[in-house]
């Protein structure tokens, strides 16, 4: 068997083990497409989302939008209210192999781009994400992937050596990020390649 070449384990979150997506709420919000794209491209964006993921409040940010787009305030502030109906659930599949990682004495932790508040929604919703060794939350730290400070942060907080430590994420220039620090990473593509890249560093799953 391939030596063991990492000693901790850890986990973006969102298209990791969260099946999120908007669309999953405004679908019934907003049924027609067109519509919908364009209310989540123009008005409620990836950026504006961002900017909680950095720690801005979501009673800020909703208020700020909503002020700007009088004629949405409904769909805007769904976001905020409604935003567990964008979680599909979990991906078993990844959740199995999280617990067969732990149940090999490995530790693990998540850091993920998220908002603080969401973040205690999101864990007492799915027991599974308050399971972690250690966590880092950008919306807590208020600093988000791919910064650098954010991978540091993970590192000496627990103090993991960033060459046996390997990451997964689902964004190419978060696993970029990673390996700039000197960190293990490969791209989250699917709970069975993700068990490939660890059996190549020798863990037995």
């Amino acid at each position: 068997m391939t030596e063991r070449t990492i000693d901790a384990v850890v986990f973006d979150i969102g298209g990791v083990l969260l099946d999120w997506s908007p669309d999953y709420l405004y679908a019934d919000l907003i049924p027609d497409a067109e519509q919908r794209t364009r209310f989540l491209t123009e008005v409620a964006t990836r950026e504006w989302n961002a900017q909680q993921d950095a720690g801005r409040t979501w009673a800020e940010a909703v208020a700020e939008l909503a002020g700007q787009h009088p004629e949405h305030a409904e769909w805007i502030e769904a976001y905020d209210t409604g935003w567990l109906k964008m979680v599909k659930g979990v991906f078993e599949d990844t959740v199995e192999l999280l617990t067969e990682i732990r149940a090999l004495g490995l530790p693990t932790y998540a850091l993920t781009n998220f908002s603080h508040e969401k973040w205690d929604v999101a864990q007492e919703a799915f027991p599974i994400l308050a399971t972690f060794d250690g966590e880092v939350v950008s919306g807590t730290e208020q600093t988000v992937k791919p910064g650098e400070k954010i991978y540091r942060i993970l590192l000496e907080r627990y103090n993991l050596d960033p060459a046996r430590t390997f990451y997964t994420d689902d964004m190419q220039y978060n696993v970029d990020a990673a390996r700039s620090v000197g960190m293990e990473s490969e791209v989250f593509t699917s709970a069975a390649d993700l068990r490939v890249h660890l059996r190549n560093r020798g863990l037995a799953v």
